[in-house]
């Protein structure tokens, strides 16, 4: 998932990661790759211990590291420990670096660890940080479902192409690329030419909703959030990012 700040992209990740479970499809790990750390309260997860903060407590104790492992090991054994396992999801939380330099080689580490922990899953859902930060950093190599999530404007849809242009510039591997347009609230052909020169297909529109704006500023659980407008949406959302 991504999309350029204030899109709502978090939202719709969490949406989709409760639809999800909703179907029954409970093999889903949820990684926020935010610095953040919005996905995770968004799924009523607080408190989770960070992989950053797991890198600086080691780099802090290097003598907790026991003789024969490497730190890098190490590191991925503590990750796979600070798992967050909820009923429906067990979540990563990547978390906000405080030192210069920490984001290379946190960004390097998560994708090695993406790489093992994720063949455990049936879906892997990554909420990553708003722009084309981690797209230029390479944090996921390889993507089944680029989903970006643009608000009802033009600068939304034109900041899709671009982060969309750059993966390709890239050669990120991406099974399919989608556009969802969030909170809309007039006809979708008035962004009809700026869409179509995304080159994306369009997955879904959610519609502007109160409810969705209230539980946004009520800090409970996307699972407890009930419209049935956004529900609708959302599942028809869900059944066309699973097609096979």
């Amino acid at each position: 998932m991504n999309g350029k700040g204030g899109t709502g992209k978090t939202t719709i990740a969490a949406l989709i990661t409760a639809r999800l479970a909703a179907e029954g499809k409970t093999s889903i790990l949820a990684i926020d790759a935010d610095p953040n750390s919005c996905f995770a309260d968004a799924l009523g997860v607080h408190d989770a211990q960070t992989i950053v903060g797991i890198c600086e407590d080691i780099s802090r104790h290097m003598d907790t590291i026991p003789s024969g492992m490497t730190k890098d090991r190490f590191i991925e054994m503590r990750v796979q420990e600070s798992l967050a396992e909820a009923d429906a999801f067990d979540l990563l939380v990547m978390g906000r670096p405080e030192g210069p330099g920490c984001y290379c080689y946190v960004n390097s580490l998560l994708r090695d660890i993406i790489g093992r922990i994720t063949k455990n899953y049936d879906f892997v859902i990554i909420d990553n940080a708003a722009g084309m930060e981690h797209i230029s950093r390479r944090t996921t190599g390889q993507i089944s479902r680029l989903v970006l999530v643009s608000d009802y404007s033009v600068a939304g849809v034109r900041s899709t192409k671009k982060i969309y242009d750059l993966a390709m510039d890239l050669k990120i591997k991406i099974g399919s690329a989608y556009l969802i347009v969030n909170r809309v609230s007039g006809p979708l052909s008035v962004l009809k030419s700026d869409i179509e020169k995304t080159g994306l297909e369009v997955a879904g529109e959610v519609p502007y909703s109160k409810e969705l704006v209230r539980w946004s500023v009520s800090n409970k659980s996307i699972f407890e959030f009930k419209s049935k407008a956004v529900q609708h949406e959302i599942e028809r959302i869900v059944d066309k990012l699973t097609e096979k």
